[in-house]
């Protein structure tokens, strides 16, 4: 699953550096708020050499991150890890990745056309 999150950045943790059996890795979290009527903090992961891109922008900056959700399973218990893996500057009135519906509104005159097609192909014969 690949989603973009526009927001701006509110928080950056400091890097964490480790070894593994596959070889030394580090990673960096960060925190980004969404611009939504009802404002989201969203704490990100980046892995790697997506640590360096992310030094490029400071607390206050607004960026578009695309991100991948994964769940994994430990001793009975679900952990979420959401990770971005391209940052870009957000685009400015971009809306893009805030998870936000935007009602459609519709005429009177809209409505009763949509009725009388409807009442048109009433007579289709499918089976749903």
């Amino acid at each position: 699953m690949s989603l973009e999150v526009t927001g701006r950045i509110v928080q950056l943790m400091d890097e964490v550096n480790g070894t593994s059996t596959r070889g030394s890795w580090k990673k960096r979290e960060f925190v980004i708020e969404t611009a939504e009527q009802y404002p989201k903090k969203i704490c990100l992961s980046v892995w790697g050499e997506k640590v360096d891109a992310l030094t490029q922008f400071k607390e206050g900056a607004n960026i578009t991150a695309s991100i991948n959700i994964e769940s994994r399973e430990y001793n009975g218990r679900w952990y979420t890890d959401i990770r971005a893996w391209r940052l870009q500057p957000a685009v400015e009135g971009a809306e893009g990745g805030q998870f936000e519906a935007h009602p459609q509104e519709f005429s009177q005159e809209t409505s009763q056309e949509n009725s009388e097609n409807y009442k048109a192909t009433e007579a289709d014969d499918l089976p749903f």
